[in-house]
């Protein structure tokens, strides 16, 4: 008898869906889309893992290993549903979080107010301790007083300390003693110190993501610890692996400690898949585009790379329009995968403003009560009800039959709520909230391109989500874009995403020196500590060291500069040669980011250096092809679907993915069991060897 297949699993929870994708070594999988259970998201997971195996013949035990992308810890932020947090700090810096930056997000908008801190003033204490720049102590820590303090937060019932002091980066020890302090009055509270979260400068970026940071402490450790109960007593004892906003996999225990690294978990894990099938179908550059229920996110694949971000900001509603202007959230100093988002998804409301003009989002219906074609007692139509309408989603279902549409719901919310007080036909109506919504998230291409002066028609377009599929044709042609991606299972690709991903952990601390004038080998041992700390970690992970790889990089400016650009350091030891080349490269990066870089007598000063560690798996995390198991393909229909007021109403063939195979002129209409893909008059589509479909304006 033949062994049962071993299976990993990815799973990415979603604001509206929750997607789990079974993968077996040969490509085969399975796959399981249901509603999110915004209660408790670890019910669906449980509910729905109980469902497949009763299903299948895939047990538990077949189970090797769990990965996952969460919204969890951004909804906490969003919905300031975080922990009670105190904070101790440096006299005089008790209002860091208050004072923020002078970076605005509407320069003439003079009604922008900050959002409050996450920690209330009556909830910030400071304490009489200073260590300047350099790392020397000017005043040592009061270890009286600092034990009021903690006994004053724990009185007014925090649930989690952030512990950050002025230039702590340069001398760790004053938080450490605090830390102690801490532990000693209250044994097993949880705190977070500066120095193991962010040990680099700059006091606002550190304050606010070693707040965050411990904000979300209890509620990413209740959420993971009841995920994991779910898992146990559904007999899963694989480990469990999250997705970072970085790209990276890292343990539930790490993820635990550091959850400020998990904030966009959930967008980064499409990305991920996007670059591992961009690079073996060889694209070149890609804009990835993600649309779901609520949301809608574009993101670069530029040189066979990520575009990242040092840092962000979080829990400022959508980010939409110009990446240039920022400040309006918390700031958060992580690395992260540079993704644009907006509020457009197919739960977004369609309403007409006092001014007669029609809106589309960002305010969503969710999973419930939804659209209004659900039939779940929403009355406000949405991105979906106009998609119905248009004839582009099946009239019937959604999700291979699990999810009832009531066509005749969507008539009347279009009809009443939109065409009605626009004095439009209804199908007018719908096309322009379809056409709204395209322009909206074109937004969120433009700043990934155009804006950084890309140019998107050089550019594939790679499409997933539940709706992503469904408008990547409109917004290509809007884009002068000739080639469209969308890959297998595309309503669960966040899933796939993660299998692809590999364990990854990030460290970094801030060394100032000019670059000329620095000393080799003490850069050479700054690098090799958090090698050390880098090879510990990935050790405890389970990687040995022949399956460890490092990569290091610097984060310089030109002396008396505030912003840095990040340039790959190499591998090899630090000496002269490579300090010259090092500063040779930084020039390049300024003259490539900026236009210019300065004469040869300008000092470059290093400002921090940062390590990646990843750890290699054993074999291919995914096979060469992926093949879905095999279910019952539907006949092939005909359906009436409206193409604009040039085209009017067209007779669309719906067919399935593998009706593709020798290529079909649009209009045709693909329904599969997790998103719906239109091709429109005038478009050709095909499947590819790896079962990608291929669509080309």
């Amino acid at each position: 008898m033949s062994p049962a297949p071993e299976f990993r699993v990815g799973i990415d929870i979603g604001g509206t869906f929750t997607d789990i994708v079974f993968l077996a070594p040969d490509g085969t999988f399975h796959t399981r889309k249901v509603s999110s259970t915004v209660d408790d998201y670890a019910r669906a997971i449980a509910d729905s893992l109980g469902e497949i195996f009763s299903q299948t013949n895939i047990r538990s035990e077949n189970i090797t290993e769990v990965l996952h992308g969460t919204t969890v810890a951004s909804n906490a932020i969003l919905e300031m549903a975080g922990a009670r947090t105190g904070l101790i700090t440096t006299e005089g810096f008790r209002d860091v979080l208050e004072l923020r930056t002078l970076r605005m997000p509407r320069l003439y908008d003079l009604g922008w107010e900050k959002p409050e801190p996450l920690v209330p003033r009556y909830l910030r204490r400071a304490v009489r301790e200073r260590i300047d720049a350099g790392g020397n102590v000017e005043q040592a820590v009061d270890r009286t007083q600092v034990g009021e303090v903690v006994e004053e937060l724990l009185e007014a019932g925090v649930e989690t300390i952030a512990v950050c002091l002025i230039n702590s980066f340069a001398y760790p020890d004053h938080e450490r003693l605090i830390g102690e302090i801490i532990e000693q009055k209250a044994p097993d509270f949880p705190y977070c110190l500066s120095v193991n979260v962010l040990p680099e400068i700059k006091e606002y970026e550190r304050t606010s993501t070693t707040v965050i940071n411990a904000y979300l402490l209890p509620v990413i450790s209740r959420y993971l610890n009841s995920l994991i109960s779910e898992l146990h007593s559904s007999n899963v004892t694989a480990p469990l692996l999250l997705m970072q906003s970085n790209g990276g996999l890292t343990t539930a225990q790490r993820a635990i400690e550091l959850p400020c690294h998990i904030i966009e978990s959930g967008p980064a894990g499409g990305v991920v898949g996007a670059h591992a099938l961009a690079t073996k179908l060889e694209l070149g550059d890609v804009v990835t585009f993600d649309m779901g229920g609520t949301t809608a996110k574009a993101s670069l694949i530029e040189g066979g790379e990520y575009s990242r971000a040092v840092d962000f900001s979080v829990g400022a509603g959508i980010m939409a329009g110009s990446r240039l202007l920022t400040g309006a959230g918390y700031r958060l100093k992580v690395p992260a995968i540079d993704l644009a988002e907006v509020g457009a998804g197919g739960g977004s409301i369609i309403f007409v403003d006092p001014g007669g003009a029609m809106l589309v989002g960002p305010k969503s219906a969710g999973a419930k009560p939804g659209p209004a074609c659900y039939g779940l007692g929403g009355e406000l139509p949405t991105v979906t009800d106009a998609n119905v309408v248009l004839g582009y989603l099946n009239p019937k279902h959604l999700v291979g039959g699990e999810v009832q549409i009531n066509a005749e719901l969507s008539h009347k919310a279009i009809r009443e709520k939109v065409a009605a007080p626009m004095e439009l036909e209804i199908e007018r109506a719908a096309y322009g909230a379809h056409q709204i919504t395209a322009a909206n998230m074109i937004r969120a291409i433009k700043s990934v391109s155009s804006e950084r002066g890309r140019d998107p028609r050089r550019y594939a377009l790679f499409a997933f989500g539940g709706n992503g599929p469904l408008f990547a044709a409109t917004m290509a042609r809007a884009l002068g874009m000739k080639q469209i991606v969308v890959p297998p299972a595309p309503g669960l690709f966040s899933s796939f995403g993660l299998l692809y991903a590999d364990v990854e952990h990030h460290y970094s601390r801030t060394l100032r020196r000019v670059l000329r004038t620095a000393d080799p080998q003490e850069l050479q041992q700054a690098w090799l500590d958090l090698e050390i700390q880098a090879r510990k970690q990935l050790q405890g992970d389970g990687f040995p060291e022949g399956r460890i790889r490092l990569s290091r990089t610097a984060n310089m400016h030109y002396f008396g500069q505030i912003f840095e650009l990040t340039v790959p350091v190499s591998s090899g030891p630090i000496d002269s040669a490579a300090i010259a080349t090092l500063e040779e490269a930084f020039g390049v990066e300024h003259e490539r980011t900026y236009g210019h870089r300065a004469g040869p007598e300008e000092p470059v000063e290093l400002v921090n250096i940062e390590l990646v560690g990843q750890g290699i798996p054993e074999r291919t995390r995914v096979p060469e092809k992926l093949q879905k198991k095999s279910v019952a393909s539907p006949k092939e229909q005909i359906r009436e679907a409206y193409f604009g007021p040039v085209e009017g109403w067209r007779k669309a063939r719906i067919i399935d993915r593998e009706s593709l195979a020798q290529g079909v002129e649009g209009p045709i209409i693909i329904e599969e069991y997790d998103a719906t893909c239109l091709v429109p008059p005038g478009a050709a589509a095909v499947l590819d060897d790896y079962g990608n479909i291929i669509i080309r304006l």
